[in-house]
């Protein structure tokens, strides 16, 4: 039997209070299309998962003592979420920014060639959204940066 897919595949899965809520968010605010919602014999939400050029997330509900919404841990996060796109980071800063996201740090280019900004959603889940503006040469930001870029330590 064929494997759903030829290549390896990274996704994000993250919980919430209010799973529904956030799927419905994530829509508006950061263009995030539903493909798959199931459903548990209660209506409520058991699984779900969102695309976005090609990248997956996974949204669910907090369902163990160790799976938690950083709006039930004081707004604490593990890790963020980064997110490239191919156009107009400005305008899904400023779509986030009408559906109610805070902006932690507006578009700003970066030293690498990406143009980037951070949000936080509505139970405190920190995004950072990418766009690649100008190509550059890791020679090239580490010129302009003073680090050193390898591709592994030492």
């Amino acid at each position: 039997m064929a494997a759903a897919t030829d290549r390896s595949v990274l996704s994000s899965a993250l919980c919430y209070r209010d799973p529904k809520a956030a799927l419905r968010w994530l829509e508006a605010a950061f263009g995030f299309e539903p493909t798959m919602v199931i459903l548990d014999a209660e209506g409520n939400l058991a699984h779900s998962q969102m695309e976005l050029g090609g990248g997956t997330i996974m949204v669910g509900n907090e369902w163990s003592e160790m799976h938690k919404s950083p709006k039930s841990i004081n707004g604490l996060n593990t890790q963020t979420v980064h997110v490239q796109l191919t156009d107009d980071i400005d305008g899904h800063c400023e779509r986030a920014r009408k559906a109610g996201a805070a902006i932690l740090q507006e578009p700003e280019t970066q030293f690498y060639g990406d143009r980037t900004y951070r949000a936080v959603d509505p139970e405190g889940h920190i995004w950072t959204f990418g766009q690649t503006v100008q190509a550059l040469t890791p020679e090239e930001w580490d010129k302009a940066s003073g680090l050193t870029t390898k591709k592994r330590l030492d």
